[in-house]
């Protein structure tokens, strides 16, 4: 067996559809490269195939297979909102990049949610002092005293739906009003129309990205018949770590290291010492993520930035993700120091609840068993 593997190889020797190889590059258990014959294909470790599919082989014992499905060695829930084909995401069958060419947030709404009528996000709700802080509490009071899902249609579920995502954007800043989201996100952050058009298509890129920590979480409260509220509270608590949303705050921290110290001294302290570069590198876009490369190519970020992109691009392998393309966008166009979050958590309200509207349909409650490691009890 070669060191490399096609994709159709891999299939073959896993019993696998491309989809699942796909997901075991993403968690890190078959590392991938550029075929260097054809930059277009992408070759698989063989050794990393070779021992999955041997742990296969092994046997699946009922801990092996709860602690396999938990961590995702294979796809655990069925889902029709979004899916990887060959490094793209789609959105209900459609291109993501394709969709955030032309469409809104509110009609992205309407096509995760499955929704029969148009969407309207517009909230006349005030926000004295918006940010993070106000938009975590806003969530926070609602969720306190929302109603159960149970027992309420989903065209209910999505009028209240809009008014959550409505609400939401209000409290990270977005102006009230009647407006698509995204202009009234450029009206209360003081842009123009063509920044505005900016934020429509980031936001539209962000909607949903498959079963995330996030839309796990939010799924898991979704099944235990919780307000709908309190289902995205849970899914924006796990998307605000630097490792999953909030990985912009992350980049734009390296950026503002570039102001003090230049880009070759920034990359060259960090590969130095082998620290990995904040929002380079992604495992499901191996050949680069078409998100971020759509947002980049939309605007000149500040000369610095791009400096720092191309040698970064250059010097480790590694294509810029989504969150650099955030980071960027904010930076240069001197959005509040908490946009990108904003931006990235108010879109993706938008997945979430979709997953929680799908999740209501299964009628089960998520229930994972732990595989008890610890000290054994004594029988005496």
């Amino acid at each position: 067996m070669g060191s490399w593997m096609s994709m159709d190889e891999a299939c073959t020797r896993l019993g696998v559809r491309p989809q699942t190889v796909y997901a075991y590059v993403s968690r890190g258990k078959i590392e991938v490269m550029s075929d260097p014959a054809d930059t277009r294909r992408s070759l698989y470790r063989a050794e990393d195939v070779a021992t999955l599919a041997r742990r296969k082989q092994a046997g699946r014992k009922h801990e092996t297979l709860a602690t396999n499905t938990l961590f995702g060695a294979e796809p655990s829930i069925p889902t029709a909102i979004s899916t990887f084909v060959r490094e793209r995401l789609y959105l209900r069958g459609q291109d993501a990049v394709t969709l955030a060419a032309r469409a809104t947030l509110e009609e992205a709404a309407q096509l995760l949610w499955d929704s029969g009528q148009p969407v309207d996000f517009s909230s006349s709700v005030k926000v004295a002092r918006p940010g993070r802080v106000a938009a975590f509490r806003t969530l926070a009071e609602l969720a306190a005293t929302g109603h159960s899902t149970h027992g309420r249609m989903k065209r209910v579920l999505q009028v209240e739906g809009q008014a959550l995502v409505g609400q939401l954007a209000n409290a990270f800043g977005a102006q009230p009003g009647q407006h698509p989201l995204h202009l009234r996100f450029a009206q209360g952050w003081g842009q123009t129309p063509a920044v505005a058009e900016l934020l429509r298509t980031a936001m539209v890129l962000l909607v949903d990205h498959e079963l995330t920590s996030s839309a796990f979480a939010t799924r898991i409260t979704a099944s235990t018949g919780a307000s709908l509220p309190a289902c995205l509270l849970s899914g924006l608590t796990t998307l605000s770590g630097p490792l999953h949303g909030d990985a912009s705050g992350r980049v734009k921290a390296l950026f503002d290291e570039l102001e003090r110290q230049g880009e070759d001294q920034v990359i060259a302290h960090y590969l130095s010492t082998g620290q990995p570069l904040a929002g380079f590198g992604h495992h499901l876009y191996p050949e680069g993520d078409p998100r971020a490369t759509m947002l980049l190519a939309m605007f000149k970020p500040p000369a610095v930035i791009a400096r720092f992109i191309e040698k970064a691009t250059r010097l480790t392998g590694l294509q810029p993700n989504i969150d650099v393309a955030l980071a960027a966008l904010s930076t240069h166009y001197g959005l509040p120091d908490d946009a990108a979050f904003g931006m990235f958590a108010t879109a993706r309200s938008i997945g979430l609840l979709a997953h929680s509207l799908e999740q209501l349909g299964v009628g089960q409650v998520i229930r994972p068993r732990g595989r008890y490691v610890g000290v054994l009890p004594d029988k005496g």
